[in-house]
C-alpha cells in the first residue's frame, strides 16, 4: 500500500520546522556495517538480482541477543539469516528460507504456498525462542517454535490460514473476521502477548498468549468496533481509535506504540488495551486526533510532523520512528508522563541536516552510511540499531546509545 500522495506547500511553515535539530546518539561514523550491495559513484544502478549479499527493498529485520540476524528480503520474497552479527559490509548470509538456494526468487518460489514459502516478507520478530513473520501476499503470519537455525526450515504454525496451502485475503470473502488476514504487514511480541498489524482490514489483532493452532483467532481488537469490520478509519472521519494503514508496533515501557502510516502519525495507548477499539491516548505527528494530512498538510516536514512513518523501535527512553516519506530517523525522549507528549517535537533527527529537509539520501545522491531512502524499519537490539533503508536495498548496523 506504498501510495503516492501530492501535497501542494503552503506559504508559510511552522516556527518549529526551522528549529535546531539535535543528532540522535547514533555513531557519528555512520553505519558500521551496511549489508546489501553498495552502489559506487562510478556505478548507475545497484545490482538487486538475487545472491547472498543483495536484497531488493527489505521491510524488516530482527537481531537477537545471541546475535542472530534475520532479514524480510521483501522483494525477493524470502529471509536472510546471518549465524552471527555481520562485522564486515556486504557479508553474505548464511541461510535463506524461501527460495531454494541464494540465487533464486519468485512469489513462493515460483510454486505453490508452503510451510516455508514466502510472498512479500515484512515484519519479522523474535518470539518466545521462536520467530514471528508477517508473511503479507499470503495474507498470514508463520510462526517458529524455535529459531531457524538453517536453510529453508518449515514453519510450525500459521496465523491468517486455516492450513500452509491457502492464501486468500479474508480466507476468500468480503468482511473480516478473528481469524482472517489481508495484507498484515507487522509483528511484534511482548511478554507472551502477540500483535499483529493486519494493515489491510486497517487494524491491530492481539492475542493474549503466543497462539499455537493453526488459525487461531485473536482475543481483541483495534482500529475496528468488531472482528467483521475493515473500514478505513472505521469508516468515519478519523478518531483517536481508528486506523488507516497500521504498519508496525512497538512497546515503549509499558505503553503500546502502532504506527498508522495511513493517517500520517504514531498512537500510543496508556499500558495494554484490554477491550475492543479502545482509543488511544496520544498521537505523535498530528495536532490532535482528527487531523491526518502528510507533514500536517504543510509541503516541507516539521519536528512535529511525519509522512508516511512505517517503523517503530525503541532504546531505552528513546521512541524512534522511522519517517519513511520524509527519508529520516525522528526519536522522542521519555518525559515524566509520556501523556504530556500530544504534539511534541522530536528530540532528535537522524538522516537529514534539519527538521525541514526531507530529500533521499538527503541531496538525491549517492547512499552515504548516515543517510535513508525511504527507511521502512527501526528496531534496536541492545546498543545496535537495525535500519532497513528499503529504498536503499540495504540494512544498517548503526550503534545506537541510549545511555
Amino acid at each position: 500500500m506504498d501510495i503516492p500522495i501530492t501535497i501542494h506547500p503552503l506559504a508559510q511553515l511552522p516556527p518549529e520546522a526551522t528549529a535546531t535539530p539535535q543528532n540522535l546518539p547514533f555513531s557519528s561514523q555512520g553505519a558500521e556495517v551496511i549489508l546489501g550491495n553498495i552502489i559506487e559513484a562510478q556505478q548507475l544502478v545497484m545490482p538487486v538480482a538475487p545472491s547472498p549479499t543483495t536484497m531488493f527493498g527489505p521491510r524488516g529485520a530482527c537481531l537477537l541477543l545471541n546475535e542472530v540476524l534475520w532479514v524480510s528480503d521483501t522483494g525477493h520474497h524470502r529471509l536472510l539469516g546471518w549465524q552471527n552479527l555481520p562485522t564486515k559490509d556486504s557479508q553474505p548470509a548464511d541461510w535463506v528460507i524461501g527460495q531454494p538456494d541464494f540465487y533464486h526468487e519468485g512469489q513462493n518460489a515460483k510454486g505453490t504456498t508452503g510451510r516455508s514459502t514466502l510472498n512479500v516478507p515484512t515484519g519479522i520478530c523474535s518470539c518466545g525462542e521462536g520467530l514471528a513473520v508477517a508473511d503479507a501476499w499470503n495474507h498470514r503470519i508463520l510462526i517458529w517454535k524455535n529459531l531457524p537455525q538453517d536453510s529453508n526450515v518449515p514453519a510450525d504454525s500459521v496465523l491468517g490460514q486455516i492450513n500452509f496451502s491457502d492464501n486468500e485475503p479474508n480466507r476468500g470473502t468480503q468482511q473480516a473476521s478473528a481469524n482472517t488476514m489481508h495484507w498484515p504487514y507487522g509483528v511484534f511480541y511482548h511478554q507472551g502477548w502477540l500483535f499483529v498489524a493486519d494493515t489491510g482490514n486497517r487494524r491491530v489483532l492481539i492475542w493474549h498468549q503466543l497462539p499455537t493452532e493453526n488459525g487461531q483467532p485473536a482475543d481483541l481488537v483495534l482500529g475496528q468496533p468488531d472482528m467483521i469490520s475493515r473500514n478505513e478509519n472505521g469508516g468515519g472521519s478519523p478518531t483517536a481509535a481508528s486506523m488507516r494503514w497500521c504498519h508496525d508496533i512497538t512497546f515503549w515501557g509499558e505503553n503500546l506504540v502502532v504506527s498508522d502510516a495511513g493517517n500520517n502519525r504514531v498512537m500510543i495507548w496508556q499500558g495494554i488495551p484490554t477491550e475492543n477499539n479502545t482509543p488511544c491516548a496520544i498521537v505523535l505527528g498530528q495536532k490532535s486526533f482528527d487531523c491526518v494530512e502528510m507533514n500536517q498538510g504543510i509541503y516541507y516536514p516539521s519536528a512535529s510532523s511525519l509522512s508516511m512513518p512505517y517503523g517503530v523501535g525503541v532504546a531505552g527512553e528513546w521512541l524512534l520512528i522511522a519517517d519513511t516519506a520524509n527519508s529520516r530517523l525522528l526519536g522522542w525522549r521519555k518525559s515524566e508522563s509520556v501523556f504530556s507528549l500530544q504534539g511534541a517535537t522530536a528530540d532528535g533527527i537522524s538522516g537529514q541536516i534539519n527538521f525541514q529537509s526531507k530529500g533521499e539520501n538527503r541531496d538525491f545522491g549517492l547512499a552515504k552510511r548516515d543517510s535513508f531512502n525511504w527507511c521502512y524499519g527501526i528496531k534496536i537490539c541492545g546498543k545496535t540499531a537495525v535500519i532497513a533503508d528499503s529504498g536503499n536495498n540495504r540494512i544498517l548496523l548503526w550503534q545506537f546509545d541510549n545511555s
